[in-house]
């Protein structure tokens, strides 16, 4: 948390702790003083005004303390038998995003995996692929359209956990410890793909790092990611919040605060992504207690890093009062307690180098009367696309004789 999230009286918000001195001030700038109101005749105190001046970029806003979290992932690789029983969340989200690429017919010379965890989205990378037809034989893995997979991970003990595991052999990957994963040290357009599963929930600067993989993307190129959000793990914060509200007569901030499906969509925007795909899944996990559910997040290296949180273990009374209110509001019939994991899939492309690349864009010069030539008879209604939407509105399904629009 910062300085200025402290309560504070109202004479102290925010004061700067270091003085203005005229070396630090611009060129031109002089030290204002006023002589204050004389208690005495003798004395007069001189105060000095502190000018705000123009930084090099708008501040940034903290919510998870970074240092905290490559702590926790360190800790969590120490034990590589623990964390790799605890990698099934993690290994199962990165086969969904992996799968998303199917329905993309193009080699990726280039690919960056931003923020790599294990390399879970390598794994996914090299499995064969079912066919939807059980009796066509499996596609070939994934790793044959890649040239080279860069995977960047904060963790250097987390990335090199599984090196010497047998995957690695079958594709050509370079592993990168970044030094802080919100600032990515590659030039523009160096990657043919951008991938990130189960990493940016922890991102300070969401925005930001959204723009600067747009600016590493080559022109007409994805990025696809998969982050937490939502609803994510309700049933343990409401129970944590009831528990700590009943022992403890007030609540603190025990899980993370996360994007909701409704921001995601405007943050590609802002970024600069083009065809915009948000989808969302929930994956719920049974669990015998809500002990092994949060030893399992520890194993993860998920465990809370908000800024501002209470440091320390959680007392056993509080721990019991959750499990025995987990139990009693979310437990299932059969004893388990239920976790949910809600994941937001996000895919939005690189603007091409001529607008014409995208071929599902609808025209905006068709005219009503060329659709309702498409279905004579029926009255054609045409509403005209916004820019780049790359989307079919229902007006227009109608108009072509669509049984069943579908809804936007």
């Amino acid at each position: 948390m910062s300085p200025c999230a402290r309560p504070l009286s109202a004479a102290s918000k925010c004061l700067p702790t270091t003085s203005t001195t005229a070396s630090s001030l611009l060129p031109g700038q002089q030290l204002a003083t006023t002589s204050a109101f004389s208690i005495s005749t003798a004395a007069a105190v001189v105060s000095r005004r502190t000018y705000a001046v123009q930084s090099g970029g708008a501040p940034r806003f903290q919510v998870f303390n970074r240092r905290s979290k490559w702590l926790q992932k360190e800790r969590a690789a120490s034990n590589p038998e623990l964390s790799r029983q605890a990698d099934y969340l993690k290994d199962e989200v990165a086969v969904r995003v992996t799968e998303r690429l199917l329905d993309i017919k193009r080699r990726f010379p280039r690919v960056l995996d931003l923020g790599a965890n294990s390399c879970n989205i390598a794994r996914a990378l090299v499995q064969d692929n079912p066919s939807p037809d059980p009796s066509m034989p499996p596609s070939p893995p994934l790793a044959t359209r890649i040239d080279e997979l860069v995977a960047a991970e904060s963790s250097e003990a987390l990335l090199y956990r599984d090196a010497a595991h047998e995957f690695n052999g079958r594709l050509t990957m370079r592993r990168e410890v970044l030094e802080d994963e919100e600032s990515l040290p590659y030039p523009p357009g160096t990657f043919d793909l951008v991938v990130s599963s189960l990493s940016m929930h922890w991102v300070n600067d969401l925005p930001g790092v959204l723009a600067q993989i747009n600016s590493v993307l080559k022109p007409d190129c994805p990025f696809i990611g998969a982050m937490l959000g939502g609803d994510t793990l309700y049933e343990l914060r409401t129970s944590l919040q009831l528990a700590e509200q009943e022992r403890r007569g007030g609540i603190s901030p025990r899980v993370s605060p996360l994007a909701d499906v409704r921001d995601v969509g405007g943050l590609l925007q802002k970024a600069g992504f083009k065809m915009l795909t948000v989808d969302v899944d929930d994956i719920i996990v049974d669990y015998p207690d809500s002990f092994a559910l949060m030893q399992d997040l520890q194993s993860m290296g998920e465990s809370n890093a908000v800024l501002g949180r209470e440091m320390g273990p959680i007392s056993r009374d509080l721990l019991l009062a959750t499990d025995a209110i987990y139990r009693e509001l979310h437990g299932n019939p059969d004893g388990t307690l239920p976790a949910t994991f809600r994941i937001i899939y996000m895919i939005g492309w690189h603007e091409p180098a001529t607008s014409t690349t995208f071929s599902c864009q609808l025209s905006s010069t068709l005219m009503a009367a060329e659709v309702d030539s498409l279905a004579p008879g029926r009255e054609a209604t045409w509403v005209k696309p916004p820019v780049d939407s790359g989307v079919i509105l229902p007006g227009v399904l109608e108009a072509l004789g669509d049984p069943d629009p579908i809804p936007l």
